[in-house]
């Protein structure tokens, strides 16, 4: 989602608890509840607000969107009947008949067009506004225009269509309309959004188990949606997704069978975990990334020396010996700002050699810095303990140390919640850890959220007018091959300025119980939970 990838782990239970809290009545859509490892989402469960992947798996099992992505990332309509256009720039969305809410109510063209500007208009502060930047008169509503609430861009033309005018063509823009951030909302959730979000009524295949199915930092439980007739039709009865406050402790609890799948192992885990579990893993390449920012604001990385000092620091970092000491190479060097399982991925571009180890060079450009302005202080890098970061935290503060002759350290906050709230609030006073796990399968979404002026998970608050020109002209070219070659540019600026430093691609070292069959991870290294039976 704009998700910021995480590993992230809540209140860890024991199997009694798990026995005692199982969910309530099945809806029937298989043969059993699947228990799945997850963590406490940072904010209520409304989809334009929902900007990391915990919360992002229980929001895209609770809703439904025009299109959807099945494993290997292949787009498909789905509430949509038709998308069409005949410029690029016009769209024309029709529904399918027959798709209600889990209340009841019916989806209708105003339940997209409604959800959408209410997550574009500055005051209602959504995480995920920015999405909706392409759609002519986003400008307007995310000036904060007290007379402009909704986007000049759509328009409802009945209960089943509404049309979407962009600020230029964009020819894959219905590509991007399976992510979250795009999900239509029922009228029920403009009376009170707040309560909303605790309690969500989706159109997805499954819905809350029932009121207080969601307890904060133990378990969401869902049941599956008998009404749902969409792509995604579960082989199970529900998901109940259980929060940990150890990676440690999760994977104990698959092989012990309390837990049914467990999408990341630990790094403890890494040399055994497919012999641990025969036949029932996967390690294969994921559209995810991991990268630490370091904000501009910070004393010593504004202007020219903070570009030699970001250069420095990403140079500084032996990439090759932490992936495979920490990792066993379930992690690949990055070399770029997107990710291998993504279309267009290029290891050659200009630039690169910033992520490369070289500690002379490094120092080098450390030197340059300090001719600028002597280095005073340590250098830090936060993270939130409950994700099984630690390891290669410390190994990269140390790989910094060892090399720059810094003081450099890790910085603890004990859970993921506090530590994306102070990077949303711009209040941490380091670098801090982030990452990125593909919205849809496309370059742009990894770049334009993260990076672009304005974007909604730009957190750092980089603002490059040269990298937004690139990255809208790339959106905007109809040639595939200029397009590619203006994100490729973007990137080469990005590589420069290392608004954040890249570390390395996530493989998805996932594994199963005993208890459960048909497990797949998708192409951002989610489990499909709906094709998940229970044994």
């Amino acid at each position: 989602m704009t998700r910021v990838a995480t590993v992230v782990l809540a209140v860890g239970l024991t199997a009694g608890m798990l026995s005692a809290c199982s969910s309530g009545e099945s809806s029937g859509g298989g043969s059993g509840i699947v228990n799945a490892w997850a963590g406490e989402p940072q904010n209520p469960l409304i989809p334009t607000n929902t900007s990391e992947n915990q919360g992002g798996r229980v929001v895209d099992s609770l809703f439904a969107g025009l299109v959807s992505y099945d494993a290997d990332g292949g787009i498909t309509n789905e509430v949509a009947e038709s998308i069409d256009t005949t410029d690029g720039k016009t769209f024309t969305v029709k529904l399918k008949d027959g798709w209600t809410f889990t209340d009841g109510s019916p989806v209708t063209a105003s339940s997209f067009v409604d959800a959408w500007n209410y997550g574009a208009l500055s005051t209602n502060a959504q995480l995920q506004a920015s999405f909706f930047d392409p759609i002519q008169g986003y400008d307007e509503v995310a000036a904060g225009n007290p007379t402009v609430q909704t986007m000049s861009g759509l328009k409802v033309v009945d209960d089943t269509t509404f049309t979407i005018e962009l600020k230029q063509p964009e020819a894959a823009f219905p590509d991007r309309l399976g992510f979250a951030a795009y999900f239509p909302l029922p009228e029920v959730a403009f009376e009170d959004m707040a309560a909303f979000g605790e309690n969500p009524v989706g159109n997805g295949p499954y819905k809350l188990a029932g009121p207080g199915a969601w307890q904060h930092n133990v378990r969401i439980d869902t049941v599956t949606n008998p009404d749902y007739n969409g792509n995604r039709k579960p082989k199970n009865d529900g998901v109940d997704f259980i929060m940990y406050n150890s990676l440690d402790t999760a994977y104990t609890d698959l092989l012990s069978g309390n837990v049914d799948v467990l999408d990341q192992v630990p790094p403890s885990a890494v040399t055994t975990f497919e012999s641990d579990l025969p036949g029932r893993t996967v390690n294969q390449p994921s559209a995810t990334i991991e990268t630490f920012t370091i904000p501009g604001r910070l004393p010593h990385f504004s202007g020219e020396e903070g570009t030699l000092r970001r250069q420095a620091i990403s140079m500084a970092i032996n990439r090759d010996q932490i992936t495979e000491q920490i990792y066993n190479n379930t992690r690949t060097p990055a070399l770029d700002f997107t990710s291998p399982a993504i279309e267009g991925w290029s290891d050659s571009l200009a630039g690169n050699g910033n992520l490369k180890y070289d500690p002379e060079a490094a120092k080098r450009l450390w030197a340059q810095a300090d001719a600028i302005a002597p280095w005073t202080g340590s250098f830090e890098i936060a993270y939130n303990g409950d994700g099984g970061h630690k390891e290669w935290v410390d190994a990269t503060a140390n790989s910094i140390r060892n090399t720059l002759g810094i003081d450099a350290k890790g910085k603890e906050y004990p859970t993921f919640a506090q530590i994306r709230t102070e990077a949303t609030n711009r209040t941490i006073p380091s670098a801090f850890r982030s990452g990125w796990q593909g919205d849809y399968p496309q370059q742009y979404g990894f770049l334009a959220q993260n990076y672009q002026t304005g974007g909604s998970s730009n957190d750092g608050d980089y603002s490059n007018p040269e990298f937004d020109r690139l990255l809208r002209a790339s959106a905007g070219e109809v040639d595939v091959d200029k397009a590619q070659d203006l994100l490729d540019q973007a990137q080469e600026v990005l590589l420069r300025d290392l608004p954040a430093v890249p570390t390395w691609y996530r493989n998805a070292a996932s594994g199963w119980s005993e208890k459960v069959s048909n497990v797949t991870i998708d192409w951002k290294g989610i489990p499909m939970y709906s094709d998940i039976e229970k044994n």
